[in-house]
């Protein structure tokens, strides 16, 4: 891909879209595309980095040849430390320097086309809202949002269990949502957002909406999005035992 682009990101709205696109590419290469990236960074290549793009592709290759190169580079030499660590450790790693690469690109950005203090201040407060690579890769970003709702709930003196919104669906797969009539249609429907809201897709890292059909995994208990890891309604209703691509990835590796 052509990282010699050139940009032309005035507002903080479109270096916001910038970082989101480099970002949703990062995460897609350390979750639905692990396998593939797994194998791209052989060790004995040369030095290897991680770039996301803003058409949120991602591309292992070579750091740029220009000196100083047009943006900030990524983490060098992720390819080194594959062998000689926990495969989770080493993802952990790289998703790590993702997130401080990302910001460092979006800060670049700003600095080249001279944001104010008041810029720079919405653009991370824009990032911040959104969980880290870190967090998605790990897991902790789905801890937090149950720990967010267990505090939520217990503050509000509900009745239901902090735990429902996970532990008690009657079903794996959480089908699209049609339209409803009436007060009752409307009433589910909030409940719904209410208990899932704060789930997040283990491959976009995006928050859970009622109007969208998502899908569990069997292994990791991790959620995703349909689209995400492309599965559809139909599909699934065949799957007996769904796995994400990144627990059949490890089941299948030696």
């Amino acid at each position: 891909m052509d990282r010699g682009a050139q940009y032309n990101l005035r507002t903080v709205e479109e270096v916001y879209g910038d970082f989101k696109g480099r970002r949703a590419g990062l995460i897609k290469a350390l979750t639905t595309d692990v396998g593939d990236f797994y194998e791209q960074c052989d060790p004995e290549k040369e030095n290897l980095c991680l770039y996301g793009y803003p058409n949120e592709q991602w591309e292992v290759n070579l750091p740029a040849e220009e000196v100083p190169p047009e943006l900030p580079e990524p983490a060098l030499g992720i390819n080194f430390a594959r062998d000689g660590m926990q495969e989770k450790d080493w993802l952990s790693l790289v998703a790590v320097h993702s997130d401080a690469w990302l910001l460092a690109v979006s800060f670049y950005f700003g600095s080249r086309f001279g944001f104010d203090k008041a810029d720079r201040k919405r653009l991370f407060t824009m990032i911040n809202d959104l969980p880290t690579i870190f967090e998605i890769v790990t897991g902790s970003a789905k801890k937090q949002a149950k720990d967010k709702s267990s505090v939520s709930n217990h503050s509000s003196n509900k009745s239901k269990s902090s735990s429902k919104a996970r532990g008690s669906e009657p079903a794996k797969f959480s089908k699209s949502m049609q339209p409803k009539d009436e007060e009752e249609g409307l009433g589910e429907e909030d409940e719904d957002e209410e208990e899932h809201g704060e789930t997040l897709c283990g491959a976009c890292g995006e928050n859970y909406a009622s109007d969208e059909f998502w899908i569990c995994c069997d292994i990791c208990e991790k959620w995703f999005h349909g689209k995400c890891v492309k599965i559809t309604p139909v599909r699934a209703e065949h799957i007996k035992q769904y796995k994400c691509p990144s627990c059949s990835n490890k089941r299948a590796r030696p």
